[in-house]
């Protein structure tokens, strides 16, 4: 028996600390974003779904309706994400999550943790090929995540009594060509990376620490290193630099890079509305503001 409609939602996240770096064995640390959602609905329709190629929503659908060992089921989907798509923001992730819980939902099936993880990293790897998981376990968590490859992920709690202002720049970012841009410097890239590492455990004892100013200066320390190998862009820049001058506490671009969102840490909503506004005036698309 199944019912008219099956809905599923997931939030969004972003990186904190640690990109780049991570890809060289040091530690990330990303954030969910509870208030930025996907929602998707399931319902009956005339014929059955078609499978699309490398689409993180129809594969996330199959992968749920195979693991019922469901076939040919005439149902359709509609989905409402305020997660902008190649922003860092976990949005494949967070699509196919709402996707999955959708799918359960519909056909009133339970749906464990351990099925959900394991449904939305094998969508991931048909979309993305070879995906960490961090942006998945993030979507999927209330708390922060650390990952370091080959050891895996942790929790965090965060209790900074403080603010997040994330800004898109409207430009698609690209991680794997920022990546491929850091391989090709070679050993110069090095000393950033290896900064960038310590920063990334620095910020996880700060948030340990509830110590926010700290927390600002070395985000602001991982912009400069970030922007030192050339994966940054200059509407990012500008950005990180119009949050500094109206009173963030730190503030650097997130994610891949060569576009996407930058962030600002505030220590109140007043002074995080106000720098919002101050970056939609000087070209980002669209603001956000998350309490940590």
């Amino acid at each position: 028996m199944t019912k008219k409609v099956g809905v599923g939602k997931a939030h969004s996240k972003i990186i904190l600390m640690g990109e780049h770096s991570v890809v060289y064995g040091h530690p990330a640390l990303a954030l969910p974003l509870k208030d930025i959602e996907v929602v998707c609905q399931i319902q009956a329709a005339d014929t059955p779904l078609t499978l699309k190629a490398q689409d993180p929503l129809t594969t996330a659908i199959f992968s749920a309706l195979n693991y019922l060992e469901i076939k040919n089921q005439p149902i359709s989907y509609d989905i409402s994400s305020s997660v902008p798509e190649k922003r860092g923001m976990g949005s494949s992730a967070a699509v196919a999550i709402a996707a999955i819980r959708a799918v359960f939902d519909y056909f009133d099936q339970e749906l464990s943790q351990e099925t959900l993880e394991m449904l939305v990293h094998q969508a991931e790897t048909i979309a993305h090929s070879k995906p960490s998981g961090l942006d998945a376990k993030t979507c999927l968590s209330d708390q922060a995540i650390s990952f370091t490859r080959n050891i895996g992920f942790k929790e965090i709690e965060v209790n900074l009594g403080a603010y997040l202002v994330i800004a898109d720049t409207g430009i698609h970012g690209n991680t794997r060509e920022a990546v491929e841009k850091v391989e090709a410097i070679g050993l110069d890239a090095l000393s950033d990376l290896n900064r960038l590492g310590e920063l990334s455990q620095q910020a996880e004892l700060a948030l340990k620490a509830k110590d926010q100013k700290l927390l600002g200066q070395l985000m602001s320390q991982a912009h400069n290193h970030l922007k030192s190998l050339g994966v940054s862009c200059d509407l990012s820049d500008l950005l990180v630099a119009t949050a500094l001058d109206h009173g963030a506490q730190g503030a650097k671009m997130s994610g891949g890079g060569l576009g996407g969102c930058i962030i600002a840490l505030t220590s109140t909503k007043d002074q995080a509305q106000t720098i919002a506004k101050k970056l939609q005036e000087k070209g980002a698309v669209n603001t956000w503001i998350e309490s940590l």
